[in-house]
């Protein structure tokens, strides 16, 4: 409220100065700059304070919940890649799709791996969720550069998605062995996603 106050005070001074000659509207750019740096600043640390209340609320999962989320995100990777290689028009976004398919059945055995050797030992769960099935099927109805497009734009959500998910394990994880391939995973997911995002422009 006394950020509020203040900032409207900022205002009626720019305001109440109008009518004062070539040092009065001096006063009233910098009245004027003051504003509306205490405006940036205020939203700054709103939006900080929201991604710090964003952080506190999303737990990290567990070693089971993060093998099933990664197996998941592979296995729909893969599946989309595949039927980019059939639809894609682009021969950029045909590559693309089969570095996917590549990085992703690697990072599978990765996930794979290290969920087999934590103790007690993890079985990831692959099957897609009801929304990447949803997303899957859309796709398939697409055709040429409707397609690419689609394509493309699902691979920018879908890898910062799957950032958030490995860099959040590695950080925070409970299972020594997913909190390591989750390191090792993450810059290739942040390279991905890098290139979707080239892609996309």
């Amino acid at each position: 409220m006394t950020k509020a106050l203040s900032l409207a005070s900022a205002a009626a001074l720019a305001l109440s100065l109008a009518a004062c000659g070539p040092k009065a509207e001096n006063k009233i750019d910098a009245a004027a700059n003051a504003t509306s740096d205490a405006m940036a600043a205020a939203g700054s640390a709103t939006a900080n304070a929201a991604d710090a209340i964003a952080d506190a609320v999303t737990p990290t999962p567990s070693g089971q919940e993060f093998a099933d989320k990664a197996a998941k995100s592979d296995a729909f990777e893969i599946a989309v890649a595949k039927l980019a290689q059939k639809e894609a028009t682009s021969t950029d976004v045909k590559k693309f799709a089969a570095d996917m398919i590549k990085a992703h059945t690697d990072s599978t055995a990765k996930v794979k791996a290290a969920a087999a050797s934590a103790s007690p030992a993890i079985t990831p769960n692959p099957d897609l969720t009801e929304d990447q099935a949803e997303k899957l099927a859309d796709l398939g109805k697409l055709k040429g550069a409707d397609f690419d497009k689609a394509y493309i734009d699902g691979q920018v959500d879908a890898h910062e998605d799957a950032l958030s998910l490995m860099q959040n394990y590695a950080k925070d994880g409970e299972v020594a062995s997913l909190k390591a391939a989750a390191g090792d995973i993450a810059p290739v997911v942040q390279k991905h996603l890098d290139m979707a995002k080239a892609l996309n422009k």
